[in-house]
């Protein structure tokens, strides 16, 4: 299946999270699913009534959750805390549990935190290489190479980044008009869907960049393995082409989001 749901598609079938909620969860990006994509990232806000009813399917299911390459405190500046809500900010590197035995617990990736000098080292080689209208977001234990003001100079950011990753040992993943370098250390949203999943029967990840493709190909593996599972491809003129390809369905922008995810509220009795 690979439709635009906003376009007239089936209703999707809810009966696996509805039957065994506390078997289920639900999973987001922040950046273009929940709020839209804005030129000045700092305003990159959630849609109206975005936390609230995130905050709601926690109440229902076992696990909810916001999986996004911003920090941690970025997200819950704009999103949180909220109650049984989880968020994995830097693709998994920094995290807050909304419950079970961590619940409220602030966690930091040890093997990424050992990579922090060479991190700032090259982000600051970043500073002086960048030609104009190329920006450099740093983040404590990644950065990224931003040419949304210059299109034009997005190959070089790519190809700066996969030279200096390559010399210093780091990774590299490509994003909407960025490319952010990161430790080389097993974190991204493949890896925290398939953690995640572990205890649970079904699982919906709504995204919509290269960077959430993992995140997409972990459940076609949880998928095989006999989990209900939904992929959530989240439409915009700027999305990768591999995309569409890659989800069971496909909405318009962060309102079709919002308006799916109040869908499976409502089957859930969610008030």
């Amino acid at each position: 299946m690979n439709e635009e749901r906003d376009a007239g598609g089936a209703p999707v079938d809810w009966s696996p999270w509805v039957l065994q909620p506390l078997a289920a969860g639900v999973l987001c990006d922040y950046d273009g699913t929940l709020a839209p994509i804005v030129e000045d990232r700092d305003r990159a806000v959630p849609l109206p009534g975005a936390p609230t009813l995130l905050a709601q399917l926690a109440r229902k299911l076992s696990v909810v959750g916001v999986v996004s390459g911003r920090p941690l405190e970025f997200l819950l500046a704009n999103l949180g805390p909220l109650e049984g809500v989880s968020f994995f900010g830097l693709y998994g590197l920094e995290r807050l549990y909304g419950r079970g035995r961590d619940q409220g617990v602030r966690e930091v990736s040890q093997a990424a935190l050992a990579w922090k000098d060479v991190m700032e080292l090259v982000a600051a080689e970043a500073e002086v290489a960048a030609p104009a209208g190329v920006e450099v977001e740093h983040k404590g234990l990644t950065f990224v190479l931003h040419s949304r003001r210059r299109p034009e100079l997005a190959s070089w950011a790519l190809g700066w980044a996969r030279e200096a990753a390559l010399e210093k040992g780091l990774t590299v993943q490509p994003g909407r008009l960025s490319v952010e370098v990161l430790p080389p250390v097993a974190s991204g949203k493949g890896t925290v869907v398939e953690e995640l999943s572990t205890p649970l029967r079904a699982l919906c990840y709504l995204g919509d960049d290269r960077g959430d493709l993992p995140a997409f190909r972990a459940l076609r593996r949880l998928r095989c393995a006999g989990k209900a599972t939904l992929a959530v491809g989240v439409a915009s003129p700027e999305q990768p082409p591999e995309l569409a390809g890659a989800v069971d369905i496909v909405v318009s922008g962060p309102d079709g989001v919002l308006r799916l995810l109040r869908e499976l509220a409502s089957r859930l009795g969610c008030g």
